[in-house]
């Protein structure tokens, strides 16, 4: 359970990749930007600053919510840098960890990676559903009554659409239709947007880094259109109280942000197709991390200076800020960016999911037949699929609040063992060339440990719901290695014994003879 595998080993692996190797330094930046800005300057700033069902907001001290969130990833985004740059290889943390804590851990944080990435694209789904529905209402003139407000239990899982009934004092029994007693709510919007991404990945990573680049320009375009005209919208007086429920809701403003932040997570996902990974991931990562914290406190001192922050909207907070302050149509365009934004972290998150899947089919963890490589476009597109059903099954029965919490759950969690596992491999192999090295280690790597572990404790005591679902998570996690993943392993084992036995008796055979 305890057996690591080699970094020398799982290079080797990857140069043996059949993925194509097509991603420059600036692709790398656009995943990652892509990832980071489209969903918590289109979503969560909106839930940090207001709050949740479960948790009060930062208010105008989202600002320093910001701050705080990218002093704690800078001290995983150097971990990462480190590891990336020595074994680029796919995976991420799993990889990361397979090579310093052993098998179990490995499978354990793969498992956590897997509810970081398909489980917070449940949220980005829902968002975009949101963004959807804000954009199609500037066309109310125009479309029909059907399709801009259609019924709330074709556009929502069944737990949102209980809320939204019980918010407009409406009979959820009513309103929602059942069939044999069971309730039916779909999000038929953000299931189609998920087919639609999954078909997207299949056809190949550059294409899809193509596809990336273009949302993120717009996303870009939309930020800045909305900072030049909100700037002037600004009433001072929106900033007092600064801190209304002082630190509780400075930290938990910074733990929701967090669920943004994991893009840069997602390049270290993409090792195998990058060009040139031990020079190229590093500068991705960090340069992802500095851009992306200086568009999110732009975004947040213009957001909160438009209007109280008990007024912002936590489903298309830009955009709804602008229609209340009669930019109408400029809350059309942005919505409409949204949508663009959100479709780009879709696209990214399932990318991190198929690679993290296909690292650890190759490992023996899932079954070989998942890992197939199209031959026409070199993409795992089984796995692909796969990772597509899952988030299509989770908008089923997860909310944008839940999910949003349980990805942060497993973002902090995989954090914490990064920075964990590099300090265990600076002791276990000091001499191995780092083309990047962590500055100021063990100082940096136990700074990473602390902000993410003290977040995520801190965070436990409001969010209920989601700090029961995350042991459970973790608890059908290690139900799937001891019975399915152990024993494979063990096969795995035993199959490459007697290969090596067939060979050295072949030797002794061929020196007899």
């Amino acid at each position: 359970m305890f057996k690591t595998k080699s970094p020398d080993d799982l290079i080797a692996e990857g140069k043996k990749s059949e993925l194509s190797k097509t991603l420059t330094v600036w692709d790398l930046i656009i995943l990652g930007i892509g990832a980071v800005v489209g969903t918590g300057i289109f979503t969560i700033v909106g839930i940090a600053a207001q709050g949740g069902p479960e948790g009060v907001g930062a208010g105008p001290a989202l600002v320093v919510s910001i701050v705080l969130t990218a002093i704690a990833c800078v001290f995983a985004a150097l971990c990462y840098s480190e590891f990336a740059s020595m074994i680029p290889v796919a995976g991420s943390a799993y990889t990361y960890t397979y090579a310093t804590m052993g098998e179990f851990m490995a499978w354990m944080v793969g498992w956590i990676l897997m509810l970081e990435y398909a489980i917070g694209n449940i949220t980005v789904a829902s968002a975009w559903t949101g963004y959807l529905f804000q954009f199609l209402k500037g066309f109310s003139h125009v479309l029909p009554a059907w399709l801009v407000n259609p019924p709330i239990w074709l556009i929502n899982d069944y737990r949102s659409a209980t809320i939204i009934c019980q918010r407009d004092h409406l009979d959820p029994n009513v309103v929602i239709p059942h069939i044999l007693g069971i309730p039916i709510s779909v999000n038929i919007p953000a299931i189609l947007i998920v087919i639609l991404v999954t078909l997207v990945l299949v056809r190949g990573i550059k294409e899809s880094t193509k596809v990336a680049g273009v949302m993120v320009a717009i996303n870009l375009l939309i930020i800045a259109s909305f900072v030049a005209v909100g700037v002037f919208y600004i009433k001072p007086e929106n900033w007092v109280p600064f801190a209304p429920n002082g630190f509780e809701g400075v930290f938990m403003g910074a733990f929701l942000i967090f669920f943004a932040y994991i893009g840069f997570d997602a390049i270290s996902t993409t090792a195998e197709e990058t060009k040139n990974p031990q020079r190229d991931l590093p500068i991705g990562i960090i340069g992802t991390l500095v851009i992306c914290t200086i568009l999110y406190i732009i975004v947040a001192l213009v957001l909160t200076g438009m209007m109280p922050y008990d007024k912002i909207d936590f489903q298309a907070p830009i955009a709804h800020a602008m229609r209340m302050v009669g930019q109408n149509r400029l809350a059309g365009f942005i919505s409409a960016g949204a949508l663009a934004g959100l479709t780009s972290v879709l696209l990214i998150y399932q990318l991190g999911t198929t690679r993290i899947l296909y690292a650890m089919s190759r490992d023996g963890f899932l079954p070989k037949s998942m890992r197939q490589i199209n031959k026409k476009f070199k993409t795992p597109h089984v796995l692909t699929w796969v990772s597509g059903i899952i988030v299509i099954i989770g908008t089923l029965f997860m909310d944008i609040n839940i999910s949003a919490e349980l990805c942060n759950f497993g973002t902090f969690t995989s954090f914490i063992i990064v920075c964990i596992a590099i300090l265990i491999l600076r002791k276990t192999d000091p001499d191995r060339h780092r083309p990047f090295r962590v500055p100021f280690s063990p100082l940096f790597p136990i700074l990473g440990i602390l902000t993410c572990g003290g977040l995520m404790f801190y965070s436990m005591g409001s969010l209920k719901t989601s700090s029961m679902l995350f042991p459970l998570w973790l608890l059908v996690g290690f139900v799937i290695y001891v019975t399915y993943s152990y024993k494979k392993q063990r096969e795995l084992e035993n199959k490459k014994e007697m290969l090596l036995n067939k060979a050295k008796e072949a030797k002794i055979k061929e020196k007899i003879s």
